[in-house]
């Protein structure tokens, strides 16, 4: 959480410097290589054995479109549009939209306490963007909405993959889901890509390439997948709010973002509604996902 909370600023600092499309031409050309770079060492002569079995397959296509295609791209077109901080907290109701899918496929019972969390958390996002759209700031509004959206995907990627993980391991599930994912993306943002000045670029911005597609993205998507193998979706959800603060602070550091009153009650409410929708259910079941494998 602390590399993804970190990975706001450095991915708006990018964002600024060069454009969407040549940094998600760039993440999905290097992502797939690093991935089965890796896949090739771990497995050497054995990554045949790696491919999905046929079953498999179509979820392996949704989780590639779902959680790297769409929701990426819709993550950087918001990151662009908004702020670092905004950005952050905007995509900490990640929980709340896992809450919601695992409610709607009966792995898991919404409580009374989860529901009003849940509304809370909404109302102090409401309350962190009302400056925005007070002062006309629509394009600002836009991409904080944009960013919900992503939020949603993200939620939805998270339920989708979860049964893939103990049959194939974090890395096989990055390889291949990224396999089907990155091709689309890469036509997509190719033609503008071509033709940016990648000469001008300044060791800053291509530090804040490598930590944004080598540490947050490779390593922290595998690490993510891992932990929820680990702990469980509902066990581990909670976590996603822990990147507000951290990437408030560097952008405050980093970029001069600054935070007024309102900013600050709208985010510490947000932050106490997820904490309250995640936490008020109690101890979720050991295996609250288990339902969603056979779907």
């Amino acid at each position: 959480m602390f590399v993804w909370g970190m990975n706001f600023p450095f991915t708006k600092y990018v964002l600024e410097a060069i454009g969407v499309a040549p940094f998600v031409f760039i993440r999905f050309l290097t992502m797939p290589l690093l991935a089965f770079a890796l896949l090739a060492i771990v497995f050497r002569h054995r990554i045949a054995r790696t491919w999905p079995k046929r079953e498999d397959l179509p979820r392996f296509v949704a989780c590639g479109l779902i959680g790297h295609a769409a929701h990426v791209g819709l993550v950087f077109w918001g990151i662009n549009l908004s702020t670092a901080f905004s950005s952050a907290l905007v995509l900490t109701s990640c929980p709340l939209f896992t809450l919601l899918i695992l409610a709607l496929l009966g792995a898991e019972r919404l409580r009374a306490s989860q529901v009003a969390g849940t509304l809370v958390a909404f109302a102090g996002i409401a309350l962190f963007l009302s400056d925005k759209f007070a002062g006309g700031v629509a394009r600002a509004g836009i991409g904080d909405l944009v960013l919900l959206a992503a939020s949603a995907l993200f939620s939805l990627y998270t339920v989708l993959v979860r049964p893939l993980v103990p049959r194939y391991g974090p890395l096989i599930v990055l390889a291949y889901t990224l396999a089907f994912g990155a091709p689309l993306m890469v036509l997509v943002s190719a033609p503008a890509a071509l033709t940016a000045d990648y000469a001008r670029l300044t060791p800053m911005v291509w530090l804040g390439l490598f930590w944004a597609i080598v540490i947050s993205s490779v390593g922290g998507w595998m690490v993510w997948t891992w932990v929820n193998h680990v702990r469980g979706i509902a066990r581990s959800a909670p976590l996603m709010y822990l990147p507000p603060p951290v990437a408030g602070v560097v952008a405050w550091l980093m970029l001069g973002e600054t935070f007024t009153l309102l900013k600050l009650a709208g985010a510490a409410v947000t932050l106490g509604g997820v904490a309250w929708a995640q936490l008020g259910g109690g101890r979720p079941p050991p295996r609250e996902a288990t339902a969603v494998d056979a779907g």
